[in-house]
């Protein structure tokens, strides 16, 4: 049995290993891990397509994982969207003879069904030794379970595929025969062992490169947080833009996130522009003309009055072979457009006062909250910049148009800002921010992420202060009133749990006080009393499993709620 070298255990930490997997191929790499388990740590996830590729980039965001081994289609998707390299479990042409062989003696006629390639060697073995084998290939499940529907009605009998091929020749009524061996997934485990070795080897060099903090980029992909299709395809997108070093224009309104996924781009690159290399970002409209000049390009001594002694290296110089993010591209003037298109042609750099040209490797991202096509016309763009700035092009959705998203991303917010200030959140928080959905997902959040991530800031301030205080849609109108204007009034009847919110009054916004040493106190707002177990079981018509979960407990501790408050005192 062969095995990759292992590295001394002394001199590097166990890679982790994640496999991935649904149906039998489940099994067949559980039997292979026990063989590695002096290896690596490996553990099973026995989830597949986007189920998986949400829980890996949920836990990445907090743990580590090496390397990601899959198989088929659902390593196929994954690996176009997690940043963490994914193996493919690949058999082997004595994998496909051996299932071919032991489908013939099921049936005489047999299919074959790959994703989305073919196998053209096939074609040339039936022909040679007369073996009748009906070759499809598939995309997706329903087409995989069409394929194999078509193939049953011309009379095959026997399926050679891989997990979901066989699973679903077997709910049709024909026989599945496993393709992958055990040899071809130990040959996945070696590959993934080798990878985690040049990922350590990697990080071990990264942590004798430095890189000041403010040329790093400090987000990836597992910051790009939503669960909505708008969401998922940003994320694909970036994985794909990350490969190639065109430039890249990125297009959204203000909060939206430009600077995040133009990190997660530069994190997501080849290594010879990746996240070790530096990231180095300027807002091009917070910087006067006259300086946004010298610090792009950089300025040689006496170029102007205050210039540096000694002279001074542009951003350009300080991301030469990382990444230079433009923020605001829309508002840099005419003159330096100019400058800029040339440096980006000639892929060298002046200096402002000198004659010397400087060659650099940079990647531009530039981002824009305007409408810079609408600039080009007017005259206030230059068209040539324009199209060599984006000749890959983002628009990031704004959170009004994610609603899916604004519940997760408040929750985890608030956590974040929660344990900023040394706070636990409550136990029931995902039930306490369900219940204020219909108060948050209502507005137009103008200022996007930035202020939704704003006001949960806001919100764990009070709520570190006043442990017990629930998160509840009045306390969170108290705290943030402008969720209630504009788009109508939130009323009771917007939120889920209508009845107990009948009659409440909306708490006293938060207020400053002055207090008799001359300071000043903030006051909280005013917060109801917490609700009984048998009130809550009555607003909710007796149904135990919703005021179990809106008090987020199991029904067994609100039955013993419940039997507590019936008990005389």
């Amino acid at each position: 049995m062969r095995h990759a070298t292992p590295l001394p255990v002394d001199s590097v930490d166990k890679p982790v290993i994640w496999t991935v997997s649904v149906s039998r191929l489940f099994d067949l790499f559980r039997d292979i891990t026990l063989e590695y388990d002096d290896l690596a740590t490996i553990e099973p996830i026995n989830l597949g397509f986007d189920d998986a590729a949400r829980h890996i980039r949920e836990r990445m965001a907090s743990e580590r994982c090496d390397a990601v081994i899959a198989a088929g289609s659902n390593g196929a998707y994954l690996k176009g969207r997690l940043s963490v390299p994914v193996i493919i479990a690949k058999a082997s042409g004595f994998d496909v003879m051996q299932a071919l062989a032991r489908a013939r003696r099921v049936s005489e006629r047999i299919g074959v069904i790959t994703y989305q390639d073919p196998m053209p060697e096939l074609a040339e073995f039936a022909a040679t030794f007369g073996f009748p084998i009906a070759q499809r290939t598939y995309a997706t499940e329903e087409d995989a379970r069409a394929q194999i529907n078509d193939l049953k009605a011309a009379g095959v009998q026997a399926i050679v595929g891989a997990g979901l091929i066989t699973d679903l020749a077997e709910e049709a009524g024909l026989t599945g025969v496993f393709v992958y061996s055990a040899a071809s997934i130990r040959q996945a485990f070696d590959d993934a062992l080798e990878m985690a070795r040049l990922t350590q080897l990697e990080a071990g060099r990264s942590r004798r490169v430095v890189v000041a903090d403010t040329l790093r980029a400090k987000h990836g992909l597992n910051d790009l947080r939503g669960e909505s299709a708008a969401m998922e395809a940003l994320r694909q997108s970036v994985v794909l833009y990350a490969k190639s070093p065109a430039t890249v224009l990125i297009q959204g309104e203000t909060g939206c996130g430009k600077e995040l996924v133009a990190q997660a781009i530069h994190r997501e690159s080849p290594r010879i522009l990746g996240q070790n290399r530096p990231f180095v970002a300027v807002n091009c409209g917070a910087i006067a003309e006259s300086l946004l000049e010298s610090e792009l390009f950089g300025h040689e001594e006496g170029a102007f009055t205050g210039a540096r002694r000694g002279g001074h290296a542009g951003l350009f110089e300080a991301a030469n072979r990382g990444t230079l993010f433009l923020d605001e591209i829309g508002e840099m003037p005419l003159t330096l457009q100019t400058r800029l298109l040339r440096v980006l042609e000639e892929r060298e750099v002046v200096r402002v006062g000198g004659t010397r040209p400087i060659a650099v490797n940079v990647r531009i991202i530039s981002a824009t909250h305007c409408d810079l096509e609408q600039r080009v016309r007017e005259g206030r763009f230059r068209a040539d910049l324009f199209y060599r700035l984006a000749v890959l092009r983002l628009a990031l959705p704004p959170l009004r148009a994610r609603q899916d998203d604004v519940v997760v991303l408040a929750e985890w917010s608030l956590k974040n800002a929660l344990a900023a200030l040394g706070a636990r959140p409550h136990p029931n928080l995902h039930a306490e921010v369900l219940a204020c959905a219909p108060l948050l997902r209502r507005y137009d959040w103008p200022g996007n992420v930035r202020e939704l991530r704003n006001l949960t800031e806001r919100l764990a301030l009070y709520l570190a202060a006043e442990p017990l205080q629930a998160l509840t849609p009045a306390f969170v109108a108290g705290v943030a009133p402008e969720l209630l204007a504009g788009g109508g009034a939130f009323t009771p009847s917007n939120a889920p749990f209508a009845p107990g919110l009948a009659g409440a009054a909306t708490p006293a916004l938060p207020f400053a006080t002055p207090t008799a040493a001359g300071t000043t106190a903030v006051a909280m707002p005013s917060a109801a009393a917490p609700e009984s177990a048998t009130q809550v079981l009555a607003r909710f018509g007796g149904r135990r499993d919703a005021a179990a979960e809106h008090l987020g407990i199991s029904r067994t501790t609100l039955w013993r709620k419940l039997r507590a408050e019936q008990q005389p005192d």
